[in-house]
């Protein structure tokens, strides 16, 4: 999986499990907080862990802020100081700015000011939002560990019409370090498919694995490209 910087403004409990997620799934993470406690408590558990006024765009800068590709906004109940400093993320051209909502009037505020993505904390939603953030293309997400999970993800188009076995996924944990459990499709659910089952457009695999492995299903070009020429290496021997 790609290693990407990622700034999170707010250590409550959101927060935290934001910031200790991605830093476990392997990114560069800078966890921001007012609170030189909260920040202390984090020490160890990310990547850097800053006490600065986030609302204050010098100290942003200082940071280094406008070189991060990812920020979530993960401040709680002080809605104004949450839509400042998104409002002074996306003047920085962060590229993909998350902000959390505690209500749908602060939620359409940040729609508004064109904020990537709006979030509603629920229970694990954190751990959640973090996966979803860096494996793209996976519609739902089961932690099993901080590491490993279950995903429900589409079909890769470049798999539509072909057999499990041709696409690779017959022999798939050979291939990707997974497994593939079954495949959904529309309201019945195939159960352990024979090699010879085909894809179609609208199916979904079922996998279970470490993170990275399932963000190489998502975007196997490289996978794919390493197993095709060990195959043909194979074939040649």
């Amino acid at each position: 999986m790609k290693t990407t910087q990622v700034v999170v403004i707010g250590l409550g409990r959101f927060g935290t499990t934001v910031a200790t997620t991605l830093y476990q799934m392997g990114h560069d993470v800078l966890a921001i907080d007012k609170n030189s406690n909260k920040v202390q408590e984090l020490a160890g558990q990310v990547t850097y862990a800053v006490a600065a006024d986030a609302t204050d765009e010098d100290a942003l800068r200082e940071l280094g802020i406008e070189k991060f590709e990812y920020a979530v906004v993960a401040i709680g109940s002080n809605t104004e100081a949450s839509i400042m400093v998104s409002v002074l993320l996306k003047s920085l051209e962060i590229t993909n700015v998350v902000a959390r909502s505690v209500s749908k009037l602060q939620g359409q505020t940040l729609d508004r000011i064109k904020v990537d993505k709006v979030v509603y904390p629920e229970t694990d939603m954190g751990t959640k939002l973090a996966h979803d953030l860096f494996l793209p293309g996976i519609e739902q997400y089961m932690e099993l560990t901080s590491t490993y999970g279950i995903s429900k993800i589409k079909v890769p188009p470049r798999l539509i019409n072909q057999s499990l076995k041709n696409s690779g996924f017959g022999n798939l944990r050979d291939r990707y370090g997974v497994t593939l459990i079954a495949i959904q499709r529309g309201e019945d659910i195939i159960i352990n498919p024979d090699e010879n089952q085909n894809l179609v457009s609208n199916d979904t695999l079922i996998i279970a694995g470490p993170d990275e492995k399932i963000s190489d299903v998502v975007r196997p070009t490289n996978i794919s490209e390493d197993w095709n020429g060990k195959h043909i290496n194979n074939i040649r021997k």
